[in-house]
Order: structure tokens, then sequence, then C-alpha cells
């Protein structure tokens, strides 16, 4: 697409926008690697190992977002690869037991392995002591993220500081979630009630409208 011989109807319309918002090729080929990776990568080794997952399979998001709605800079990309990242963590700690379906384990083995936790306890959904200590720091690892990127809503115009507001909310929430169960996620998997997503939402909204009068 970028060297112009794209073919594919999808890929002859993007181009446009590509090019109208000064898109790079980057965040789309960081997608396609992801993609490629999720099809033999089932287990990450450490921190580092999935943090460089989610550089490609999330992070990505979060620029094409900013991109689209006129913002290029690093800070920005900064702060919007954290609460990717935090976003893309939030899920895992929230689809544990979906991902095991697929034989997919997506905390860090390091992390199992410094808690004194078996994978194949994790297999069998033992939550046992062991395991929920390797959720609570999986947990904080995520919050810390959320908390580093809470400053990029106060960045942005008002629609989509209250978008990137709400979804950091919402994770963070279901962070609680976690902690309040005692960080069991194999018994149940932790969601948010409609109620709370609506409170969320005004939440949202009050602190857009009080970020824009200060």
């Amino acid at each position: 697409m970028y060297q112009g011989r794209a073919t594919h109807p999808v890929f002859v319309a993007l181009l446009p926008t590509t090019q109208r918002y000064g898109i790079p090729r980057e965040p789309f080929a960081g997608l396609i690697r992801a993609f490629v990776q999720d099809q033999t990568v089932t287990r990450y080794r450490d921190w580092e190992d999935l943090f460089d997952y989610c550089r490609y399979s999330a992070n990505p998001v979060g620029r094409l977002v900013l991109y689209l709605c006129g913002y290029s800079d690093a800070r920005r990309q900064r702060l919007s690869d954290a609460t990717c990242t935090a976003l893309q963590l939030a899920n895992f700690w929230q689809d544990v037991t979906v991902d095991l379906l697929k034989d997919r384990v997506y905390i860090p083995l390091a992390v199992l392995e410094r808690h004194g936790c078996a994978v194949e306890d994790v297999l069998a959904r033992r939550a046992t002591p062991a395991f929920r200590e390797a959720m609570r720091e999986a947990v904080e690892k995520a919050r810390g993220l959320f908390l580093e990127g809470l400053p990029l809503s106060g960045m942005l115009n008002r629609r989509l500081a209250v978008d990137i507001d709400l979804f950091s909310r919402g994770g963070m929430r279901v962070l609680e979630k976690i902690e309040a169960r005692g960080y069991d996620v194999l018994a149940a998997r932790p969601s948010i009630s409609r109620g709370e997503r609506a409170r969320l939402l005004v939440a949202a909204l009050a602190r857009a409208a009080f970020s824009r009068a200060a």
C-alpha cells in the first residue's frame, strides 16, 4: 500500500486516509507482526517479553487513534503506549480462563516462578496462594501503567479525552475487581456491571467538563 501497489479494496480505501493524516507504516506493520506472533507464541518468559508483544499488539492502536485525531508528538505517543499496554494487561488478567482454553498463559513465567506458582496449577485452575501473589504483582504492574498514562486525557480534545479517560478508569476498575476477590481470576471472570459502566461514563464526562472549565 505504501509503495502504491495495493489491490485489495481495504488497502486501496485506506491509502487516502494514511496520506491525509500522515500515518506512517509502522503501526500497521506492528499489528501484523503481533497477529503472526499469536499463531506460535503462547507463553512469555518475563515482563520484557510481554511488553515487547504489547508494543506491537496494543500500542499501535492508540497511536493510530492519535494520528486520526491530529496528534503525532512523542509525548502523547508515550502516554498512549502506557495506557494501551495497561489495557492489554488488564484484559489478560480479566481473561485468564478464556486464554487457558487456547493454551495461552500471558502471566510471565518468571513472575509465576518468583512466587512459587507452577504453570500446571494455572492450567488446572488452582488459585493457590502462590498464584494469587503472582496475580497481585501482575495487577500492580498494570495499575502503574494506567497511572502513568492518565495525564494523556488532559492533552486531548474533549471527545477523545472522555474516551481515553473512560477506557483507563474502566481498566483500573477491572483491576479493583480482581483485587477484591483476592486475586482469584480462575474461579470466575471478573466483569464490570452496566451500572458501574454508567457511573464510569458520568465521572469521565464530569472530569472532562471540569478540566475544560479550569
